[in-house]
């Protein structure tokens, strides 16, 4: 893989971790489904600055990665894509959202790297 597939493959993961990371930013003060419905919920989705960017951002992804298919072979890309994205919305959640990073979750993101390594050397 030459270093503008690489370049261009962590862009994706950069942008769909990205995007996870903004809709939790929009929703995670959203009313519950019960008090406002279905109705009331889209109403604060499309409301919210950090939905749209998020959107945006899986966009940008889908480009990404789009291209990244062209050039690589899904039980390669896919793997990558998802564990490596995997592991940089846990360390931002823990970060942003307060949430938890027990030595057991810190092992597995440990585990999904060398995963992602043995994934991408093999032929």
């Amino acid at each position: 893989m030459s270093a503008i597939e690489v370049a261009i493959l962590v862009t994706a993961i950069v942008f769909n971790a990205g995007a996870n990371i903004l809709l939790k930013l929009g929703m995670q003060n959203a009313p519950e489904i019960s008090q406002v419905g279905l109705k009331g919920m889209l109403i604060n989705s499309i409301t919210s600055l950090y939905v749209w960017l998020g959107l945006f951002s899986f966009g940008i992804a889908f480009v990404f990665y789009s291209v990244v298919l062209s050039k690589m072979k899904l039980s390669v890309a896919y793997p990558i894509m998802t564990s490596a994205g995997f592991a940089i919305v846990t360390v931002f959640a823990v970060f942003l959202f307060d949430e938890r990073l027990s030595w057991l979750k810190t092992t597995g993101i440990v585990v999904i790297a060398v995963g992602i390594w043995l994934v991408s050397i093999a032929r």
